[in-house]
């Protein structure tokens, strides 16, 4: 249980620099923005309200944000950028730290520890079998994502038969 705690700490405080740092340069770079050329389009009545809603609303999607995966860093910039008071993002940001930090240290050092069993105290085959699934996992993932990048040398304009 200690393991877990001393976990959970390094990784709370972990959360808490990154999506504060998120955070703050959100709120930097939405400041230059105002000041930038684009001053004029941030500054119309549509974009006022969004950012209006973000303040007043955002606090529980920020909070939200820390359980998903690949979500949070978006989240805690828009919040910044968007300007949310610091009175309604910091409780947010404890909050949904305290959640993330408490769900990687728990099921992060019990997935650990089973792959560090699994390879010191079992038979070889069955390290072998966990090899193959996770390179069959990468092999999914590598193959999801060539499917979906277009080739650079087919522009799919011209038939074969036309060349």
């Amino acid at each position: 249980m200690d393991r877990i705690a001393l976990a959970a700490g390094v990784l709370y405080v972990i959360v808490l620099l990154r999506a504060g740092g998120t955070f703050a340069i959100g709120w930097l770079a939405g400041a230059g923005a105002r000041r930038s050329r684009f001053a004029g389009r941030i500054s119309s009545a549509k974009f006022r309200r969004a950012e209006q809603a973000i303040q007043r609303w955002g606090a529980p999607v920020v909070a939200v944000s820390f359980l998903t995966v690949g979500f949070q860093t978006a989240a805690n910039f828009l919040a910044g950028s968007m300007r949310m008071p610091l009175p309604r993002y910091l409780p947010a940001l404890f909050v949904g730290g305290a959640a993330w930090a408490l769900i990687y240290a728990t099921a992060g050092l019990g997935l650990l520890e089973v792959l560090v069993r699994l390879l010191t105290e079992r038979t070889a085959i069955e390290g072998a079998a966990v090899a193959v699934l996770l390179l069959g996992a990468c092999g999914v993932v590598v193959f999801r994502r060539r499917r979906t990048v277009p080739s650079t040398g087919d522009t799919g304009n011209t038939r074969p038969d036309e060349e």
